[in-house]
C-alpha cells in the first residue's frame, strides 16, 4: 500500500506500540495539530484577531487604516495601525489590497507567479478546476491554519488539512493527499501567497500535468468559490462551535465537512448536494 504524506513523516514518540505519526495518520489527523501548542498572543490580540476575522469576511476590502478605525470607533478598542497590521500578518491578510491573502506575495528568483486562467472558461465537469486556498482558524488560546480544495464544477470538498505554520510542503502534501484519492484536475487556481508560488510547489504541480492558474493580485472574485467556503465553515460551525484544542479543531471540521459534502444543499447548485453532483448521482443544471 503506498504511503501517504503523513506516513512519510519522521517518527517521533511512542504509545501503546505506535508512533505518534503512525497514530496521527490513522486517524487522518496532521501531526501539526496533535502538537499544537497555544501561541503566545494576549488575550487582548485573539480577540482583535476574531473580530478583524468576522469582519473582513463580510467585507474583504478592507486594509488596516480602515479596519482600525472600525475597531476603534464601532467596537470601542483603542488600537493603532500598528498593532493591526502586526495581526494582518500573523492571520495572512494582506493590507495593502483588497483580498485576504493568507501569505505575502511570493516575490524573487524562488517563486514563480503563473496566468489566471478561469476568466471566461465554461466549466463543465468535475476535477476539471480545483481551487485551493488557506485560511485563519482561531482556537481557545491561538490559532491554526487551514488549507482546503474545492472541486469548482460541483463544489465537493476534495481534501483539506490543518497545520500551525503554513509551508508549500504542507500545500503539496495537502493536494497529494486529494490527488491520491480522487484523481488530478486539469487546472488548480490558487492566490498568489508565498506558499504557492514556491517552485517547490509550481513544479510538483506542473510536473504531474496540471495547470497552474493564480488569482489576480488584490482580485477576491478571482477565486469566489472558495471564499464562499470559507464564509460557511466559519459561520456554520467554527465560530459556533470554538475548538479548545488542535485535536478538537480537527475532529470538528471533519464533522463538517462530511455534512458540507454530503448533505448540505448547495444553492449555486440547484440545492443539490455537492458529493451526489461529484460522484455523478445528480446532474448540476446551474453553475
Amino acid at each position: 500500500m503506498k504511503e501517504t504524506p503523513a506516513q512519510r513523516k519522521t517518527h517521533v514518540g511512542k504509545a501503546d506500540g505506535l508512533s505518534i505519526a503512525r497514530q496521527c495518520a490513522l486517524v487522518s489527523v496532521s501531526r501539526s495539530s496533535f502538537y499544537y501548542q497555544p501561541v503566545g498572543e494576549s488575550p487582548l490580540n485573539l480577540e482583535l484577531m476574531r473580530l478583524i476575522d468576522e469582519e473582513y469576511l463580510q467585507h474583504p476590502w478592507l486594509g488596516v487604516p480602515r479596519m482600525t478605525t472600525w475597531l476603534r470607533r464601532d467596537k470601542g478598542y483603542r488600537v493603532n495601525p500598528k498593532r493591526i497590521e502586526r495581526l494582518y500578518g500573523i492571520m495572512g491578510l494582506s493590507a495593502m489590497g483588497p483580498k485576504p491573502n493568507t501569505s505575502k506575495r511570493g516575490k524573487g528568483k524562488g517563486h514563480r507567479i503563473y496566468k489566471y486562467l478561469l476568466r471566461g472558461l465554461d466549466i463543465t465537469c468535475v476535477n476539471q478546476v480545483w481551487a485551493m486556498d488557506i485560511t485563519y482558524i482561531p482556537v481557545r488560546g491561538g490559532y491554526l491554519y487551514l488549507c482546503a480544495i474545492i472541486d469548482v464544477y460541483s463544489r465537493y470538498v476534495v481534501g483539506w488539512s490543518l497545520s500551525n505554520t503554513m509551508t508549500s510542503g504542507w500545500c503539496r502534501d495537502t493536494l497529494e493527499a486529494a490527488i491520491g484519492e480522487h484523481g488530478a484536475p486539469e487546472i488548480l487556481n490558487t492566490d498568489q501567497g508565498s506558499q504557492f508560488t514556491a517552485h517547490e510547489f509550481c513544479n510538483w504541480v506542473t510536473g504531474n500535468g496540471i495547470r497552474l492558474s493564480m488569482d489576480g493580485k488584490g482580485r477576491a472574485i478571482d477565486n469566489i468559490f472558495i471564499e464562499r467556503l470559507w464564509r460557511s465553515v466559519k459561520y456554520e460551525h467554527v465560530y459556533l462551535f470554538p475548538a479548545a484544542d488542535g485535536l478538537a479543531c480537527y475532529q470538528g471540521l471533519q464533522t463538517y465537512f462530511g455534512y458540507y459534502n454530503n448533505q448540505r444543499r448547495h444553492q449555486s447548485l440547484e440545492d443539490e448536494i455537492p458529493g451526489e453532483v461529484y460522484h455523478g448521482l445528480k446532474q448540476k443544471e446551474v453553475a
